[in-house]
């Protein structure tokens, strides 16, 4: 039986994108006429309807949002609750179970998961959910019954202060919501230990996505000279230097990152090969130019300088002068890693900055490897934002 939810009609045509897969409604989209967006509260479930009242699915709605509602189910019986979130979270963690020998990873990853405005990942019996939309904001409690049944987790910690939140009118905050989640655990990842913080570091602790890139990374090190910017817990650097490296270099702007390469690299035995130096990453790749330094190997993995359109310009620019100034360190012989996790930077214009670059001063470059984001942050095939991690291997010669 079709749920009894009141209906958000489409204007004329604008079902197109959803019925070929998308699941996201613009409110420039919505009939504002029959179904004012001002009728609904944040969050409130809804049918979503064609322009000829056909139903497409459910979702929930946000009048105040520029992404006003999401699709859940294309089948109008189901409505986003404690059931379907289970149902749901039982797909991902499969997919996860198959993937991994340990429980450390994205156990949800949004709209890929069928799961949108939810992001959940899993450190041992440690989970750390964030949540983007008052759709999923309003089925808190949920979430959290959901995740108990799916994972029984010891301990449910939500890093809800995200400044994406302020899109969907949420406020910030983080809060511990089942048992007692602590400061920080350790994880290993391709064999090296690391102390994340939980509570207090970057988005949800630590950044899954790049680990199959990082173990990749493992093969150009053995024997080299490596710097590693924007380094913040030394994941690239310190497993260099586990992987063999000769000496590492780790760059970061925050003193307490600093703190966490030094015990990191201490927690591995590797502390006598890492030095951690507090700078700008720009400040120091001047400096290092400067001083004539050169590495043998180089990986510059940045926060997202164009998080919207009104940035790229802005963006690519800071981009382009990153990856130049990466470039003019680099040993005659050299290795880059560049990445980016801005999804309105777009592979191919990466590469052309790279190339471009390359030119600029006077050096010869073959990309020997492309990287993505690892498989538990699944890409939707109608949804090009969840695509966003980009990770180029180029080596520069002389011309």
């Amino acid at each position: 039986m079709t749920a009894i939810l009141p209906s958000l009609r489409l204007n004329k045509n604008e079902d197109r994108r959803l019925r070929a897969g998308h699941v996201w409604v613009f409110s420039n989209e919505v009939d504002t006429k029959l179904t004012p967006l001002t009728q609904f509260e944040p969050g409130q479930a809804v049918l979503i309807e064609s322009a000829g009242g056909q139903v497409i699915g459910s979702g929930y709605v946000n009048p105040h949002a520029l992404i006003c509602a999401r699709l859940v189910s294309r089948d109008p019986k189901y409505i986003l609750d404690q059931s379907l979130l289970t149902h749901r979270l039982n797909i991902a963690l499969s997919l996860r179970e198959r993937l991994f020998d340990a429980p450390y990873y994205r156990l949800a990853f949004g709209d890929s998961d069928g799961l949108p405005g939810l992001v959940v990942d899993r450190y041992g019996d440690i989970l750390v959910a964030q949540i983007t939309t008052a759709g999923m904001e309003k089925l808190k409690t949920e979430i959290v019954a959901a995740l108990q049944k799916v994972v029984r987790p010891g301990a449910i910690l939500f890093r809800n202060d995200t400044s994406t939140r302020e899109l969907e009118g949420l406020t910030s905050y983080v809060e511990t919501a089942l048992g007692e989640a602590p400061e920080s655990i350790t994880l290993e990842e391709n064999g090296v230990k690391f102390a994340v913080p939980l509570l207090t570091g970057q988005k949800t602790g630590w950044f899954y996505d790049q680990r199959p890139n990082r173990a990749r990374f493992r093969h150009y090190i053995k024997g080299q000279r490596v710097l590693d910017v924007f380094s913040y817990l030394g994941a690239w650097g310190v497993q260099a230097a586990a992987a063999g490296a000769e000496s590492v270099t780790c760059v970061d702007s925050s003193p307490k990152a600093v703190e966490a390469i030094q015990h990191n690299a201490e927690l591995n035995g590797v502390a006598a090969k890492v030095t951690a130096e507090r700078e700008d990453a720009f400040e120091m790749l001047r400096r290092l130019r400067a001083a004539r330094e050169r590495f043998d190997v180089v990986v510059i993995d940045p926060p997202a300088f164009i998080k919207r359109k009104k940035d790229i310009k802005e963006g690519t620019q800071a981009y382009q002068r990153l990856n130049q100034m990466a470039m003019q360190v680099l040993s005659k012989d050299g290795v880059l890693v560049s990445c980016s996790c801005s999804y309105h930077l777009h592979r191919d214009e990466l590469r052309d900055i790279l190339l471009k670059n390359s030119r600029h001063i006077d050096r010869f470059m073959e990309i020997i490897e492309e990287g993505h984001q690892g498989p538990d942050h699944p890409m939707h095939p109608a949804i090009p934002e969840t695509g966003y991690l980009k990770a180029f291997f180029v080596r520069l010669l002389p011309s």
